[in-house]
C-alpha cells in the first residue's frame, strides 16, 4: 500500500542463502593473507626510512658543528686541539653512519639513498675540509669510504646481528660513499674554503687565499670536465662553485694589487664588501 516500504532484491532470497553469500564475499583466501603480509612489509620499510631520516639529520648537525669548529684552526693559538677535537666529533658522527650501516644489512642501499644523502654529503664536506687542513689536498672517496668500514665491538652487536638475520652476518660491514654524494659533498666544501680565505686574510695570512685560489681551479676544472654528462645535482652545484672562486680570485687580486697599500687589519673589511657587491652584481638578471 501507500507510504510502505519497497521490498529490496535481495529480501526475496532466503535468510540462509543471504549468510552464505555474505561468507562468500570476504573469505580468508590466500589473497587477503598476501595483502596483509604486503602491508606489514610496506609499514616496516617505512618505519625503516623514518629511523634513516632521523640518523642523517643528525649526521648533518655533528658535521655542519665540526665545520664551526674547523673554522677556529685559523685563529686559534693551538690549532693542534682543535684538531683532535674535531676527530673526536668526527667519530661520533662515524658511529651514527655505523648504525645507518646496520640499519641496512641485506637491504638495497639504493632504496633508502634519499633518506641518507644529506648526511652522507655533509660528512663529505666535514671530512673534506678537515683533510684541506692537515694536508692541503683532496681527500679522496676510497678514503673516506676506509673510515666507513666497521666491526662488532661488543657481545651485544655480534648476537644481535646473529640473533636478528637467518643468514649468516659478517663481524664487518661497511656503507659506501656514492660517486654523487662525493661530487655534492666536494661542491659544498668550495664554500667553507672561500670563508676560510676571507678569515685568514683577516689574520694577516696572505699566502693562503693563493694557495687555495690555486687548488679551487683544480677542483672548478675537474667539475667542468664532467658538465652536464652528471647528474642535475652536480651540474646545479657548478655555479656555486663558480662564485666562491670568483670571490677567492678577487681576494687575491686585491693583494696583490693594493695589498701592501691597505693595513691587515682593513684587509678582512675590503674582501667582504667586495664579495657583497660581488652577489648583487651576480643577482642582476
Amino acid at each position: 500500500g501507500s507510504g510502505g516500504f519497497r521490498k529490496r532484491k535481495h529480501d526475496n532470497f532466503p535468510h540462509g542463502q543471504r549468510r552464505e553469500e555474505k561468507e562468500n564475499v570476504n573469505p580468508p583466501s590466500a589473497l587477503m593473507t598476501s595483502f596483509k603480509s604486503f602491508q606489514l612489509e610496506l609499514d616496516t620499510r617505512h618505519d625503516k626510512y623514518e629511523r634513516l631520516v632521523k640518523l642523517s639529520r643528525d649526521i648533518t648537525i655533528e658535521s655542519k658543528r665540526t665545520i664551526f669548529l674547523l673554522h677556529r684552526f685559523i685563529s686559534a693559538p693551538n690549532g693542534e686541539e682543535i684538531l683532535n677535537e674535531s676527530e673526536v666529533k668526527l667519530d661520533a658522527v662515524r658511529r651514527k653512519i655505523k648504525q645507518v650501516a646496520q640499519e641496512l644489512i641485506g637491504e638495497d642501499m639504493y632504496q633508502f639513498h634519499r633518506a641518507i644523502s644529506p648526511g652522507l654529503q655533509e660528512y663529505v664536506e666535514a671530512v673534506s675540509f678537515q683533510y684541506f687542513i692537515k694536508t692541503r689536498s683532496l681527500i679522496s672517496v676510497e678514503e673516506i669510504n676506509k673510515q666507513l668500514i666497521f666491526t662488532a665491538e661488543d657481545r651485544e652487536e655480534t648476537t644481535n646481528m646473529t640473533s636478528n638475520s637467518h643468514d649468516k652476518q659478517p663481524h664487518t660491514w661497511s656503507l659506501k660513499v656514492t660517486p654523487v654524494d662525493y661530487l655534492l659533498g666536494v661542491a659544498d666544501l668550495t664554500g667553507e674554503l672561500m670563508r676560510l680565505c676571507i678569515s685568514s686574510v683577516g689574520n694577516g695570512d696572505i699566502d693562503t687565499p693563493f694557495e687555495l685560489s690555486q687548488f679551487l681551479h683544480q677542483i672548478y676544472d675537474g667539475f667542468t670536465f664532467i658538465g652536464n654528462t652528471g647528474p642535475y645535482e652536480v651540474s646545479k652545484k657548478l655555479y656555486t662553485l663558480k662564485q666562491s672562486l670568483a670571490k677567492v680570485e678577487n681576494a687575491c687580486y686585491t693583494l696583490k694589487v693594493r695589498g701592501s697599500e691597505i693595513p691587515k687589519h682593513m684587509l678582512a673589511d675590503v674582501f667582504s664588501t667586495k664579495t657583497e657587491l660581488i652577489d648583487q652584481e651576480e643577482g642582476l638578471p
